[in-house]
Formats: C-alpha cells, structure tokens, sequence
C-alpha cells in the first residue's frame, strides 16, 4: 500500500480533538512513506443538507479504484449510501464518538443517527475508535462485530520536561484550566454552576476552545457566568494555537473538564503530560483516559459533586502532588503517534486484504 485516502467533513485544520487526531495521524502515515490524499467531503456534518450529502457522496464515488479510503466518523456516520457509492475500494470508518452520544440531541434526532450510524458502520470493512469504551459500545449497540473494529488511541508526544515539577500555584491564585470547544456535551454550565459556590477560594479559570460550535449554547454559558458574578473570574481564551495551548498547560495548577460525554478526551492526555492533577467525569471514555490516581470522577450533571471535588483539590496542596506525579506516570505509558499510525495501518490493510477477497 502506497497511497490511501482521508475523508473528512470541513477544513483538516478545524480546532477540536477529532480533526486534531486525523491531523497527526495523517502526517504520521507520511512518515510511512505512505501518501495521504485528504478529501474534504464539505460542510453542515453531522446534519448535512441534501445538496451536501449528495456532494459528498460523489466525491468519494469519484476516488480512483482500489484505494483504501478512512471516513471519519461525523461524516460515515449520516452516509449509510457509502458501500454502494465506494463498491471498488476498501472503506474504513473512524469513529471518534457515535453521533447519537452527542449532548443536546432530541430523542428523536438521537435514534435516527443510531439508525444511520448502524446502517454505515455495517457497509465498511473496519471500524477504527480511539477508545476500548466505544469499541465496546459499537459491539454492544450497533452490531459491529468485536474482530472489526481497531482499538487506535490517540498518541501522545513525549515532553523532554515532563520529568520537571509541575506549577503548584500561589496563596492567592490556582490557575484552573478546561480544554474543549463551547458546545452542551463539555459541561461547562456544570463547571460554571459548581464554581459559583466557590467564591470564597482562590481560583481562576482559563476556558480554551472554539466559540462558534453552537452560538446559542455559547451565548447561554456567557450569560451564566455574568448572572453568576464570575466574568472576572472566568477567562474565555477562545480556539488557541497549539503554542498558546502549551502554554497554558504550563501554568495551570489544576485540569478540570466536566464533560457529559468523551469518545476517549485527548485534553485529559495532554494534561496529563504537563502533570496536571485533574477532574473529569464517568461519562464515556474519561474514566479509562485519566491515568489511575491522577484526579478526581464524578457523575456527569452533578453540580454538587462537581463543587465538592473542585474545593478539595483546590484547598489540599499534597493531594494536587499526589495526583501530578500520578498523571506524569500514566502520560509515560501512552502509545507515541507512530504508534497509533501502525494500529490504524493495520486496520487498513485488513480491510484491503478482505476487500480483494
């Protein structure tokens, strides 16, 4: 195999975690002396529009015969048609999280992505995920067959400092630090919620990532914490570089992400790089991201455990150690990139094998 394709929904450089996985792992493939082709399948995923599907659709009828193609999963997940328009190549679908777990969604609206994703992920050769919890769950809900599916997490670079010490904040500031795009399923008006009983402590927030996701959630979280007096308390960075994020790792005494729902939370990885002691949630795959002894879990939606885990770690300095060198020792033992490029390498020659058979 010396070319394969893949297609993604929108810009390759959007700023959230998915496309930040499919970014590295391409240029990781490329490093394999492999080309990557990226496909931009368009915008208005996962709800495209009929005009955008059928786009869609027809660019990857159009891909040349027998070249594998990787469709992320926003996209795979609402093209059911994809083993008709895609009969002469292999398909691998990667999914970062099923559709239907995104927060906010209507009943209905939920059941159909399940409907659709189900009917996708039966048409394509294999299923790559970034997490055993939604490998587990594609069995288990969606039909896919265990041996289908490719386990790829995320990687995780190795800090020439990450030996270093961690930031412990100051008597009079904890710099309190939440990576991820403004949208209903990162919990933030959980966050905003749980901290408004903690006034009295001396923290600040830095919220970093995209605020154009879903404007009207932003401008309800915005609103919340003006109605609950914490606008100067409460930085809203917006989407950053990965310079500017890099930064704000290093000075952050504490990670804290409530979010409903994570296919895997590559933030939580990379706090744990900074050896950042961290709160996050059961929901999805964060429990099994945060390495072991690292933070604090609590349930998803609950303001008062949420508060309850924020003024203990906030107030006890040893256990924020403990739990530093903690999430310095479980980044140690993350797969590099290279890795996670073998893994899905391997999916896709699979499928390859089985496509010829």
């Amino acid at each position: 195999m010396r070319r394969l394709v893949l297609a993604v929904p929108g810009s390759l450089d959007t700023p959230t975690g998915g496309y930040a996985y499919d970014r590295r792992v391409a240029a990781e493939i490329f490093r394999h002396d492999i080309a990557v082709d990226v496909l931009d399948l368009g915008t208005g995923f996962p709800s495209p529009t009929d005009l955008q599907r059928s786009t869609a659709l027809e660019g990857l009828k159009n891909l040349p015969a027998g070249v594998p193609v990787v469709v992320d999963g926003l996209a795979c997940g609402v093209l059911p048609e994809i083993a008709t328009v895609c009969h002469d190549r292999p398909v691998v679908a990667l999914v970062h999280h099923p559709l239907a777990c995104e927060s906010g969604l209507a009943p209905e609206a939920a059941a159909k992505y399940r409907r659709s994703e189900r009917a996708a992920l039966a048409a394509v050769h294999r299923v790559i995920v970034t997490s055993e919890t939604t490998a587990r769950l594609l069995a288990a809900d969606y039909a896919v067959p265990r041996e289908r599916i490719t386990v790829a997490p995320p990687g995780l670079d190795r800090r020439p400092d990450a030996a270093t010490p961690p930031r412990q904040g100051t008597p009079d500031e904890l710099e309190l630090l939440a990576v991820g795009a403004v949208i209903p399923r990162k919990g933030y008006d959980v966050l905003v919620a749980a901290l408004a009983g903690l006034k009295h402590l001396p923290w600040r927030l830095t919220i970093a990532g995209a605020l154009d996701r879903d404007a009207v959630f932003a401008a309800r979280l915005f609103a919340q914490i003006n109605e609950t007096g914490l606008e100067t308390r409460i930085v809203r960075a917006g989407a950053v570089t990965v310079e500017r994020l890099a930064c704000l790792y290093g000075a952050a005494d504490l990670f804290v992400l409530p979010s409903r729902y994570e296919g895997y939370g590559m933030v939580f990885s990379e706090a744990a790089s900074y050896g950042l002691a961290m709160i996050g949630t059961t929901g999805g795959a964060t429990p099994e991201t945060i390495p072991p002894g690292a933070g604090l879990l609590v349930a998803p939606d609950d303001v008062k455990g949420l508060s309850a885990a924020l003024h203990r770690l906030i107030t006890d300095h040893d256990m924020r150690s403990r739990c530093a060198a903690a999430a310095l020792a479980g980044a140690a033992t993350r797969p590099t990139w290279d890795e996670t490029a073998e893994r899905i390498l391997a999916a896709v020659r699979s499928a390859t094998d089985e496509a010829r058979s």
